[in-house]
């Protein structure tokens, strides 16, 4: 019944006074029931005798929404621990970086047979097969461009560009040529070579890995000059493609320098180097304009046999002579095997009224050879 108040059907729901006002902003739907941390007894359950009228639900009982959090964060803390794994330690192995191979080398010095002739002071090269070489970078040329299977033309070219960049640094270079700044040959070498580079020159020897000589022509300045700054030079260069990655450029030049003694005014001679060197290129070498040099053969003279030209050349100026050489024990194995010592062709010592060797390869007019298998390229 209503009170007496009351109209019959009771208190309309939403009027003033009615009871659930108070309770409208709380919603009890079916997430909130579950949810609850306590949950009463049914009829039944109570009737089997239990003491208490409630039970707390356990954490895993009070919904899907709760396990769902939790299992979120557990995804969470393990992909943010993988990340850090993954970045302290790769599991995808890095393809390892090219090697470079360390450079051979291989000294020849050439002895005299008698006094070394003086060359004329205003024309050193006169009289001399030098004198119908190129000057300076000139002489270095280069055959013409082709392709080879897996090397345009234009990388065929950058190699050969390349290689005469540094045969001008390492042999023309008066920087270099008088013991000065080297930079620019360090800067050129494959990184990998470098530190073979270093020790050539700070801790020289005939050993067929550490000779200074080997990498560039260097002159002791505290001893000779240059009675002329101009370089004669004449040889040959080809390139060939050794592997579907790889260019070799062979080289192989005379050059010739006039040289007098660092002390007064003596008579200007001649100084001669032969140098064959084999430059390989990968692909990141052409990329990163480096060379890595494979091989490097060295004929030079007026030497003596015991200057030991490792560190410096120290070329026997005019009327110089080459001591007695005691020849070669091939019992002691103190010396090294690529000690070795050549005579030096007396047409190759030509001056003022001496006629140069017919035969000589300094004689030789300058050609370029084409790559093996390949056309041969005229030259440019």
């Amino acid at each position: 019944m209503t009170g007496p108040g009351d109209p019959p059907e009771g208190i309309p729901e939403g009027s003033p006074g009615s009871g659930d006002d108070e309770y409208r902003s709380v919603v009890f739907d079916e997430s909130f029931v579950r949810a609850a941390r306590i949950q009463e007894y049914s009829a039944r359950e109570r009737l089997d005798g239990s003491a208490r009228a409630v039970r707390t639900r356990r954490f895993w009982a009070r919904g899907g929404a709760t396990r769902q959090a939790l299992v979120l964060v557990v995804l969470i803390a393990v992909a943010f621990g993988t990340a850090i794994y993954l970045g302290i330690r790769n599991p995808y192995e890095q393809a390892p970086e090219p090697v470079a191979q360390p450079l051979r080398i291989t000294l020849v010095p050439l002895a005299p047979a008698g006094a070394v002739p003086a060359a004329d002071r205003a024309h050193p090269f006169d009289g001399s097969a030098a004198a119908r070489y190129e000057t300076g970078s000139e002489g270095f040329t280069l055959p013409a461009p082709f392709s080879t299977p897996h090397f345009g033309e234009s990388q065929v070219t950058q190699a050969l560009t390349l290689a005469k960049e540094y045969l001008w640094a390492s042999a023309v270079d008066p920087a270099a040529l008088t013991g000065g700044e080297v930079r620019t040959v360090r800067d050129m070498l494959d990184p990998g070579q470098r530190v073979q580079f270093d020790r050539s020159l700070t801790a020289p020897a005939d050993d067929g890995r550490h000779a200074a000589t080997g990498w560039l022509v260097r002159l002791d300045p505290a001893r000779i000059a240059l009675a002329d700054e101009q370089v004669r030079v004449a040889g040959t260069m080809a390139v060939m493609e050794t592997a579907d990655d790889a260019l070799e450029v062979l080289t192989d030049h005379t050059m010739v320098y006039a040289v007098r003694a660092a002390a007064g005014n003596g008579e200007p001679s001649l100084f001669t180097v032969r140098r064959a060197l084999r430059i390989r290129f990968d692909r990141q070498d052409l990329r990163d304009q480096h060379v890595e040099l494979l091989q490097a053969d060295v004929e030079a003279g007026p030497l003596s046999c015991g200057s030991g030209p490792a560190e410096r050349f120290e070329p026997l100026l005019a009327g110089e002579k080459a001591p007695a050489q005691a020849g070669v024990d091939p019992y002691d194995h103190r010396h090294q095997i690529t000690s070795v010592c050549g005579a030096l062709a007396p047409g190759s010592l030509a001056g003022p009224g001496l006629t140069p060797q017919q035969g000589s390869p300094a004689a030789r007019p300058s050609e370029s050879s084409p790559a093996p298998g390949s056309p041969a390229p005229p030259s440019r």
